[in-house]
């Protein structure tokens, strides 16, 4: 039997292990996946160690740029943005993928409009890497917010509507909102947005997050980050398998 996981810390938030039992059962695949809460990073060579059966890990939150300096191979992705949440276990090797780059991709698309010419990125960890890679792909330049004031970035206290009405693509690439904390937002001037605005959130777990209601009331087009998880996991499952 084939085995697969996640690692992370915590993960109580995990979409992956649900995903993939279900899809092992559904395509009756001899597989198994399991969750990994490993509380950091330098514990991930006694894991593989304690699990030879391992052929491919997911990572998320807070290791997808942690796991750069245990990896034999990146890939392309990987070494421009430095965050991989896929890795290839073969032969004793590990290769390091990028695909919710692709997953971000294929979801923002659905909804993109040719007047969405310039994004805000709110979030500047791992996930926020991978939007700005698909963006710079797209052509769309792209403004990062975050907590305080970082090289490239602006802070939120520095964000005006002006701003906020001059970038009508705005996309939540931090964990703000994310279930239990459901009544947490951003906090940026929502008073700016309007009906030309695209709010797109990375959390799917609440399935509208605060952020997104806030959006939707202005009458923004909103999208969560289910079908991006979705996307990216059968991206990493063909690449484990192709």
């Amino acid at each position: 039997m084939k085995w697969y996981g996640l690692i992370g810390y915590p993960l109580g938030h995990s979409f992956s292990k649900k995903y993939f039992t279900q899809k092992f059962e559904k395509e009756q695949l001899p597989c198994r996946f399991e969750n990994f809460p490993i509380e950091d990073i330098s514990l991930l060579p006694a894991l593989l160690k304690e699990h030879p059966s391992l052929c491919g890990l997911c990572v998320t939150i807070p290791y997808k740029e942690k796991i750069i300096p245990f990896l034999n191979e990146l890939s392309p992705e990987v070494q421009q943005i430095n965050a991989c949440n896929s890795v290839l276990i073969k032969d004793g090797k590990l290769t390091g993928f990028n695909t919710d780059t692709i997953g971000f991709m294929q979801s923002l698309k659905r909804q993109l409009q040719p007047y969405h010419t310039r994004a805000l990125v709110l979030g500047t960890g791992g996930a926020s890497k991978a939007v700005e890679y698909v963006l710079q792909q797209l052509g769309i330049p792209c403004m990062r917010v975050s907590r305080s004031v970082k090289p490239g970035s602006i802070s939120y206290d520095q964000l005006t509507p002006a701003v906020v009405a001059n970038h009508l693509l705005i996309i939540n690439a931090s964990p703000v909102g994310t279930f239990p904390d459901i009544n947490s937002l951003p906090n940026i001037p929502y008073e700016a947005i309007g009906n030309r605005h695209f709010l797109f959130d990375l959390i799917y777990n609440p399935e509208q997050t605060a952020f997104l209601k806030r959006g939707a009331d202005r009458g923004a087009a909103i999208q969560n980050g289910y079908d991006m998880l979705v996307a990216q996991a059968e991206a990493s499952w063909d690449l484990w398998n192709r």
